[in-house]
């Protein structure tokens, strides 16, 4: 088997605050970061796909196809938006935790619709200083 990744980046804001924990609470868990005027992030993005690769393309994957599933099912979706406002985040706090996990929900049936490959992990890259990844470890 071998693995794919592509690079993808989507600008949108968050709130980070539990709706029904006291104004404090939030504050005490997340800081600055609870502020409800919200904050924004410029989102790096990797895809990680792995399987056989194709005997007559001699690709693991379509890029063009790959590029086509995510802009359909998270790009247009997420870009210069309040995540807390999207239909994907209703009961979650847009942690990128939770941004990794959604992606990678978002991402893993149509990519196994499309071919042999299957979506290993999916990194959400929100500042230069965290990275989260969620799927199967490296």
């Amino acid at each position: 088997m071998i693995e794919v990744t592509r690079r993808y980046r989507f600008p949108a804001a968050h709130v980070l605050a539990v709706p029904t924990a006291s104004a404090e609470w939030n504050e005490r868990t997340y800081g600055r970061c609870a502020n409800p005027a919200g904050h924004g992030h410029d989102y790096g993005v990797e895809v990680t796909v792995g399987g056989p690769v194709d005997e007559r393309s001699g690709r693991v994957v379509d890029p063009a196809r790959l590029d086509e599933l995510f802009e359909a099912r998270v790009g247009r979706r997420l870009t210069h938006r309040l995540l807390n406002e999207v239909s994907l985040f209703a009961g979650l706090v847009p942690t990128a935790e939770n941004i990794a996990r959604v992606v990678f929900d978002e991402l893993a049936g149509p990519i196994a619709a499309a071919g042999s490959a299957r979506l290993r992990r999916v990194r959400i890259v929100e500042t230069r200083r965290n990275s989260f990844v969620y799927g199967d470890p490296e």
